[in-house]
């Protein structure tokens, strides 16, 4: 049985798909950046993602990393989807992925790593605020229940090479242990309408990081980064 204890959905719209890219990041840091805003307006992941990988100098074919992910929200920030809208595939000559001329006004947010202590998880759910999360899959996750439950079988172990971001958007409890509802970059097919609840015996060995974004930051006098 689900007890629910805060649900933050009311906050997003309707789950987004990342397709076959390596772009969970983005769009978990995009969509947990829009959450915090008020009214939901989806924000450019396809920004975010050149933005951080410029950063890091990797190309778009990798996976971001969170360090400059956060500091692509911070110092370039990301505008509104339609902007610069996301891409099923970048350019197969790379030098050809970058953003339109104009994408209109951009919007930065603070943002600090956190640990993956589930107290602090649930605190933030506790004060509204939507908390990005990274963690390692096994295959639970690709499947979950029909009532949109990942709990792992005994003999199920994480996956270190399968690592992926979401974002969390509510807590409560699965069969009296806790968990935490995720909001997925899958598109809504998955899930419960692109969303699921990781038991703590799902998260436990497997969650590796969190962030939390903050306050917003002005970014008009920034570019992305070149």
């Amino acid at each position: 049985m689900i007890d629910i204890v805060r649900d933050l959905r009311p906050l997003f719209g309707p789950a987004r798909d990342q397709g076959a890219r390596p772009t969970c990041l983005a769009f978990a840091a995009s969509d947990t950046h829009a959450g915090l805003r008020d009214g939901w307006a989806p924000l450019s992941c396809e920004f975010a993602f050149y933005a951080a990988q410029k950063r890091a100098d990797r190309p778009p074919t990798s996976g971001a990393l969170l360090s400059t992910m956060l500091d692509a929200l911070r110092l370039d920030g990301q505008p509104d989807e339609k902007g610069w809208p996301y891409l099923a595939a970048v350019p197969a000559d790379h030098r050809l992925w970058t953003p339109p001329a104009t994408v209109g006004p951009l919007y930065g947010r603070n943002g600090q790593r956190d640990g993956t202590d589930l107290s602090s998880i649930l605190a933030a759910l506790d004060r509204d605020t939507p908390v990005l999360m990274l963690t390692m899959l096994s295959r639970s996750f690709f499947q979950p229940r029909g009532d949109g439950v990942v709990d792992p079988a005994n003999d199920e172990l994480p996956e270190p090479a399968q690592r992926h971001a979401v974002v969390a958007v509510g807590h409560g409890t699965v069969d009296g242990t806790p968990a935490i509802l995720i909001r997925n970059s899958w598109g809504p097919g998955w899930g419960l309408e692109g969303h699921a609840w990781l038991t703590e015996r799902f998260l436990a060995p497997r969650l590796f990081a969190t962030a939390n974004l903050t306050e917003e930051v002005d970014v008009s006098s920034h570019t992305a980064a070149a």
